[in-house]
């Protein structure tokens, strides 16, 4: 055997060229092949995870979708929670408030009655003053009176 150089430039050991370019095309068929059957599985990956992707999403979709109103109420929920806890404590503090205020007018009334009271007993002992004074008066007056006429 010897080495012969071929048209392509490359060199071949000499021999059966026939065996050799049939086992070359036999290879390049082979890889041929295997690429095709590359390409086919890359496909069904591609076709796969295309599908599991969009299952994914429908997945993603329904859970939402069953989820979703049910955290729309409690959020809803919530708020009307928190806006009447913020009212319920406003109106507890203007209540406190109003009540101290209303404590603090009754005992003014209460304190206002009581020298109300006091001021009209004085008024009741001053006008019987006064009537026993206009009687001494009168009586005075009389007894000015007859003498004055005897």
């Amino acid at each position: 055997m010897k080495n012969v150089e071929t048209k392509e430039g490359g060199v071949s050991i000499d021999g059966n060229d026939a065996e050799e370019k049939r086992a070359v095309a036999l290879f390049l068929a082979r890889e041929e092949e295997i690429e095709k059957k590359k390409m086919q599985v890359r496909e069904k990956v591609k076709f796969q995870l295309g599908r599991a992707e969009e299952e994914t999403r429908r997945l993603a979709r329904v859970w939402e979708i069953l989820t979703d109103p049910m955290r729309k109420e409690v959020a809803t929920v919530r708020k009307k929670i928190d806006t009447a806890n913020r009212e319920v404590r406003s109106l507890g503090q203007s209540c406190q408030k109003k009540e101290k205020e209303y404590r603090e007018a009754m005992e003014a009334f209460h304190q206002k009655n009581n020298e109300k009271n006091q001021l009209t007993i004085t008024l009741v002992e001053v006008k019987q003053l006064v009537k026993e004074s206009e009687k001494g008066r009168m009586k005075k007056l009389e007894e000015l009176s007859k003498i004055m006429d005897s």
